[in-house]
């Protein structure tokens, strides 16, 4: 009874407290939406000053150097560039901001839908950076883990080298060596992209590129959480408990470790959305990369500037999804 009793007192508490913190998530989450409304209107001040004053009158360079009045006429009419620019509800800043909100991004030059082809973009770059981006992160984590373990020893110091190594190469070096030799030379990969090859055989080079490429920053960065970790006191107490290293390093320092690799993964996984651009470019992945490049060689304002509000959506939400994981893997975080 005496324990039954204590168990009766014990839970209301902890279910009070499991309430109290989550009315405080609560609270914390509508209010770092409520700061996004004035972020996102920054931005879309931001670039509706940038391409449409700054910028010039894009009907003029949309129509050509030989148009007539009546053609470039036309050309304001379709896109709304023929309204007032702010004194009116009708005007081609409130229209921008409508159409941002709707995802309403009008038509490119070549007059199709900027939303068809962000579309159309999304999957081949996704496809590409996704695989990049865990692969490397699940490598560079675990090799971090194992030479911190080594620190000082002949096996540390030779990845410390190779990680500052494949540093200093440039990423343009890393695509041409692999281009030429594994496609090219070797025939083990396709050169360039093909409607006729699937998902997988394009984007296969590109990916062990971005891997290996970004391994390097990437080993050297965690490689440095890791010993921060490595020396604490709870690691020396977990090794005197008799516990394994396995255990130590998977259980206890990677789980301390944990606040910068969020912070450097959940703040990296926006840009996944906008492929690679280097990458895309020299392999011919009809990526979101691809297009933005082709955007701004074409100076399609249209397509840059859908690019560039969906990419700062991405980055507020995904700055928000940050905080909160913080709270979830160290209790210590309030969200006052």
């Amino acid at each position: 009874m005496g324990c039954q009793n204590i168990a009766e007192l014990i839970w209301p508490n902890a279910q009070r407290i499991n309430n109290f913190r989550f009315d405080k998530m609560t609270s914390y989450i509508i209010r770092r939406l409520l700061y996004i409304i004035p972020i996102v209107f920054g931005v879309l001040l931001l670039t509706f000053v940038l391409f449409n004053l700054v910028g010039g009158d894009i009907s003029l360079e949309i129509a050509g150097k030989n148009a007539t009045q009546e053609t470039i006429d036309e050309i304001r009419a379709e896109y709304g560039l023929d309204k007032p620019l702010f004194l009116s509800w009708d005007s081609q800043f409130i229209n921008h901001f409508k159409n941002a909100l709707t995802f309403n991004f009008g038509r490119a030059r070549d007059r199709e839908p900027v939303i068809d082809k962000i579309k159309r973009g999304a999957g081949p770059s996704l496809a590409l950076t996704i695989p990049m981006f865990f692969c490397t992160l699940i490598i560079a984590i675990s090799l971090s883990l194992i030479v911190a373990f080594l620190r000082g020893s002949k096996w540390d110091v030779i990845v410390l080298v190779v990680c500052v190594s494949g540093m200093s190469v440039p990423y343009l070096s890393f695509i041409l060596f692999g281009q030429y030799f594994f496609a090219y030379k070797w025939g083990l990969f396709p050169v360039f992209f093909s409607p006729d090859l699937a998902m997988p055989q394009y984007v296969a080079l590109p990916i062990i590129i971005g891997i290996v490429a970004g391994l390097g920053g990437n080993l050297r960065f965690y490689r440095t959480i890791m010993l921060d970790e490595m020396r604490s006191d709870y690691v020396r107490t977990a090794y005197a408990k008799g516990l394994s290293t396995t255990r130590v390093l998977f259980k206890h320092v990677l789980k301390n470790a944990m606040i910068p690799i969020i912070t450097q993964v959940v703040l990296a996984i926006p840009f996944l959305f906008l492929g690679s651009l280097l990458l895309e470019r020299f392999f011919g992945i009809p990526g979101l990369g691809y297009l933005m490049i082709d955007a701004i060689g074409a100076r399609d304002y249209f397509v840059i500037n859908a690019m560039t509000y969906i990419s700062a959506i991405l980055f507020v939400m995904f700055n928000l999804i940050t905080d909160l994981c913080y709270a979830l893997v160290d209790p210590r975080i309030s969200f006052e």
